[in-house]
């Protein structure tokens, strides 16, 4: 198991002794319960290829939301299908363009 921090282990202990309440209203722990067996029912096996550089990058992000890629890869998947996933602003990357630049005008 990874080492712990104080704070952390704070949490740990407050779980383990019951001293933790929920805060999430009867109808959103039902909107997640949904979201789960909607998407928690995977009869079907993909193999898709990615650069190392995304593979990476989610990797990373799938990480900071403790959970793992692949889950992270077929929630993403999921939204996206159903019109969950939306665009919130569009920036140019150096990784956005094909030539690895950013546009001139940028």
């Amino acid at each position: 198991m990874a080492k712990i921090d104080a704070y952390e282990q704070d949490i740990l202990t407050a779980f383990e002794k019951g001293r933790l309440k929920s805060v999430a209203t009867k109808g959103e722990l039902e909107k997640l319960k949904a979201a789960a067996r909607a998407t928690a029912v995977k009869d079907r096996r993909v193999n898709i290829r990615l650069s190392s550089i995304d593979l990476g990058d989610i990797q990373v992000k799938a990480l900071e939301e403790g959970i793992p890629y692949q889950t992270l890869i077929a929630s993403v998947l999921h939204k996206y299908v159903s019109g969950r996933l939306v665009e919130k602003t569009k920036t140019t990357t150096a990784r956005s363009t094909p030539s690895g630049r950013k546009h001139a005008s940028d």
